[in-house]
């Protein structure tokens, strides 16, 4: 049994996906505290649509532990890493997992969101200017998204709710991808 848990930083564990509500109960009942944060959403099925509870963040969980003392977490089966730099697990802020169990204790509806930094090129989903590209900033606690005309050097902001925009990342990712692809192919790569 685990005992003064209290005085140790919370760790996210990342673990294998679907294998979080396992692993999980595997290390409450060694007495390690664990936070795992479930929403609610639809899943559909041929022939049925059911709510069921999903890991807020698919594989992964937090937990409390003397990071000196790490390995009999490693050796929890579905456990694959404790989220870390250079194999150095690194603390979640407190605030953070705290503002996160406030939102699971209040009941209001919430679900995974896409990861948006001031800097992002984004795309805009919805309302008017759905389809425009441009890059995400933060002006005097409001985000904008900057739309440029880069032959003549100039741009222009629009205040912007984050949620109405989608992060490019993944998707230039891609393109780079399938670009370095067909060079390669055409024996053209660098």
């Amino acid at each position: 049994m685990i005992t003064g848990s209290q005085r140790f930083s919370w760790f996210a564990l990342q673990v294998r996906t679907r294998h979080e509500p396992g692993v999980a109960g595997f290390l409450e009942s060694k007495g390690y505290e664990i936070f795992l944060p479930l929403y609610i959403c639809r899943k559909r099925w041929s022939d049925r649509v059911k709510n069921v509870e999903s890991p807020l963040f698919p594989g992964y969980l937090f937990c409390r532990f003397d990071p000196q003392e790490r390995l009999p977490i490693l050796k929890t089966p579905g456990v694959i890493q404790v989220v870390g730099n250079n194999r150095v697990p690194v603390p979640v802020e407190e605030p953070e997992i705290q503002a996160i169990q406030t939102l699971m204790k209040s009941g209001l509806p919430n679900q995974p969101w896409p990861f948006l930094s001031v800097g992002d090129r984004v795309r805009i989903e919805v309302g008017p200017l759905r389809g425009c590209e441009g890059l995400l900033v933060e002006f005097k606690g409001n985000h904008r998204l900057v739309l440029s005309v880069m032959l003549l050097h100039r741009s222009v902001a629009v205040e912007m709710d984050s949620a109405c925009v989608e992060s490019l990342r993944s998707s230039s990712a891609v393109r780079l991808e399938k670009a370095d692809t067909r060079l390669r192919s055409l024996g053209l790569a660098v």
